[in-house]
C-alpha cells in the first residue's frame, strides 16, 4: 500500500442501482455516486415472478459511480489503496470466456423463474440432501436453479459450458472478471454459499451438488477469503491499476460492518426486500422454522468463515415503491413517512407484501400480495401505514423463528439501508419485536462492511474496533407499544398471511 493511498472505494452493486462510496482512513464516506439501471420482466412479464438484468446495465452504471465517486472526493488512483466489492446475492450471470459477453440476461435473485425445476427436485427427493450440505432450501431465490433454466433453454449453452467457454458468477463474480480484464474469475464462500452449489461445512464447491443440478463445474470460479486478493483492476478503468481486496454479499458485509460476530448479535438490512442475519459464531444451526443456515465474513483477515441464520423477506423497500410508482399514492419514496403519520394506525387494514411470493420463514412462490380489511373509511395514509407495518411484521416473523431455533431472545436489532432512514417504521419495527431498534450514523453499512474488508487486507484499517463509522449510533428506538395491541396486530397478520398463500396452486386448480 502507498503511504499516500488512504482511502478505499467501495463498490455497492444493488437490486435496483449501483453505488460507489470512497471512504478514508477511519470508515467515514467522503463521496459518493448512485445510479440507477432498468428492470426487466421477461417474456411472462412481473405477474409470473420473471425479473431480469441486462448485465451491461449493471456493469456501465457500476464502473460509472466508481469513476464518479472517486472525481466527487477529488482522488486518483494513486490514493486509493483497495477496492471492495459487495452485491446482490443469487443473481445468476453466465459469460463468454472469450469475450467477457453475457450469453443471457441475468436472472435477479427475485425471479421466480425456476419455480418448476425446484419442484421437479424436490419431487426427485434430493432436498433433504441439499439442505444438510447447503443450509439452503430448494426455492427459486437461489443461483443453482437459475443455471438449470438457462442451461435447458438456450441451444448449445451445456456443450459451451462443458467445454469451458462460458463461465458462471454471481454479480461479484462478474464485476471482478470485468475490473481485472479477465484475469480472476473468483468469488468468495459468502456469495458461493448462495448458490445451492457450495458445501458449507466443507468449504468448497460440492461436485455431489453439481451432478444433482446437472451443472458443468468448469463454469465455477474460485472461491477466495472475503478479506484477500481477487487482483488488480485494469488500468484502463481508473488511469492505474487499484488492488482488489475485498468481497462479501451485500447481506454479510453488513453484518461485517455491524460487528455482528457472536451469538445474540443480528441485524437487518431494509433494502429491496429486507434481510436479517443473527450469527452463531463457530455453531452450526440448523433450522427447523424455514431459516437458512449461510456464511459470514468471520471476525476479519486470516479468520475463518463463521456461521450465520438468516431470513429473506422479499418485497420491503420494494413496497414503498410499489405505492409510488404502481399506485401513484407518493411522488417519492421519503413521503410514505408523512402519509403514514396522517393517521393513528392502519385502521384494520393489512396488507400482505407477497408482491413475487414469500420467503422466510413461509418459502411459498405461490403467494401473491393481498390488501385484507379495506372499508369505506380505508384512505391512502391507512395504506401507507399497513405498508410500514407490512414490512415491520415480515422482520417479526424472521425474528421469531430465528429466537425459537437458537432457544434465546435477541437483546436488540442493527438496522441499516434506504428505508432506515424512516423514523415511524423503525418505531413500529421495535413496537413489533419488543426489542429496542438501533440505527448507526453510518447508515450505508453494506458498502462500509466492503471497506472495512478491502481496507483490512491491506493495513488501512488496524481492526474492525477502530472505524469510527462502524460503531456510532444515530438512533435507538424502544417499544412503547403494550402486549395486547402487539397481540391483536400479530393475529391480524397470521391470519392475512394464511389467507395470501398457495393464490397461484388455486387458480391452477379453479
Amino acid at each position: 500500500m502507498s503511504g499516500t493511498a488512504r482511502h478505499v472505494l467501495a463498490l455497492d452493486q444493488g437490486t435496483t442501482s449501483s453505488r460507489a462510496i470512497v471512504f478514508d482512513a477511519a470508515g467515514i464516506p467522503v463521496a459518493m455516486a448512485q445510479e440507477e439501471f432498468p428492470q426487466h420482466y421477461g417474456s411472462g412479464g412481473a405477474e409470473l415472478g420473471i425479473v431480469e438484468h441486462d448485465p451491461e446495465d449493471i456493469w456501465r452504471t457500476q464502473l460509472g459511480c466508481a469513476r464518479e465517486a472517486l472525481g466527487r472526493a477529488g482522488l486518483g488512483a494513486d490514493a486509493v489503496a483497495a477496492i471492495g466489492i459487495t452485491n446482490q446475492r443469487e443473481t445468476t450471470v453466465l459469460w463468454e470466456r472469450s469475450s467477457g459477453r453475457p450469453v443471457a440476461p441475468a436472472i435477479v435473485w427475485q425471479s421466480r423463474v425456476s419455480a418448476p425445476i425446484c419442484a421437479r427436485l424436490r419431487a426427485a427427493g434430493v432436498e433433504d440432501e441439499v439442505r444438510k450440505r447447503t443450509g439452503l432450501v430448494l426455492d427459486p431465490y437461489f443461483s443453482a436453479t437459475k443455471v438449470v433454466h438457462l442451461l435447458e433453454t438456450i441451444p448449445g449453452l451445456r456443450s459451451a459450458c462443458e467445454r469451458g467457454e462460458v463461465l458462471f458468477g454471481t454479480i461479484d463474480s462478474f464485476l471482478v472478471w470485468r475490473l481485472t480484464g479477465g484475469r480472476v474469475h473468483a468469488t468468495d464462500p459468502t456469495n458461493a454459499s448462495r448458490t445451492l452449489l457450495y458445501d458449507i461445512d466443507e468449504r468448497r464447491w460440492s461436485e455431489r451438488l453439481c451432478a444433482i443440478f446437472g451443472i458443468p463445474p468448469a463454469i465455477l470460479p474460485d472461491v477466495r477469503p472475503s478479506s484477500g486478493s481477487f487482483g488488480e483492476s485494469a488500468e484502463e478503468w481508473f488511469g492505474a491499476p487499484i488492488p482488489l481486496r475485498g468481497c462479501a454479499g451485500d447481506q454479510q458485509a453488513a453484518a461485517y460492518a455491524h460487528g455482528c460476530f457472536g451469538p445474540r448479535a443480528a441485524k437487518n438490512t431494509y433494502g429491496t426486500g429486507a434481510f436479517l442475519l443473527s450469527a452463531t459464531g463457530a455453531r452450526r444451526v440448523d433450522s427447523r422454522r424455514g431459516l437458512l443456515t449461510t456464511l459470514t465474513c468471520g471476525a476479519g483477515p486470516g479468520a475463518p468463515p463463521a456461521y450465520a441464520l438468516e431470513g429473506s423477506v422479499f418485497i420491503a423497500g420494494a413496497l414503498v415503491g410499489w405505492l409510488r410508482d404502481g399506485l401513484g399514492l407518493i411522488r417519492t419514496s421519503a413521503e410514505v413517512e408523512e402519509l403514514a403519520r396522517s393517521v393513528p394506525d392502519s385502521g384494520g387494514l393489512v396488507i400482505v407484501p407477497a408482491l413475487t411470493g414469500l420467503g422466510t420463514p413461509h418459502w411459498d412462490p405461490s403467494a401473491r400480495g393481498m390488501m385484507i380489511g379495506l372499508t369505506r373509511a380505508t384512505g391512502r395514509g391507512h395504506v401507507a401505514r399497513a405498508a410500514l407495518e407490512a414490512m415491520a411484521l415480515s422482520v417479526g416473523d424472521v425474528v421469531a423463528a430465528i429466537e425459537a431455533d437458537c432457544g434465546q431472545p435477541l437483546d436488540r436489532l442493527r438496522v441499516d439501508g434506504g428505508a432506515s432512514a424512516n423514523d415511524l417504521l423503525l418505531q413500529i419495527q421495535a413496537d413489533v419485536l419488543g426489542i429496542p431498534v438501533e440505527r448507526p450514523v453510518v447508515r450505508e453499512t453494506t458498502a462500509l462492511g466492503a471497506a472495512l474488508l478491502a481496507g483490512l487486507a491491506v493495513g488501512l484499517y488496524a481492526s474492525h474496533d477502530d472505524v469510527r463509522g462502524a460503531a456510532q449510533l444515530d438512533g435507538r428506538f424502544t417499544p412503547v407499544e403494550d402486549q395486547a395491541t402487539r397481540a391483536r396486530r400479530r393475529r391480524a397478520w397470521d391470519a392475512a398471511i394464511g389467507r395470501a398463500r398457495g393464490w397461484l396452486d388455486e387458480l391452477a386448480r379453479a
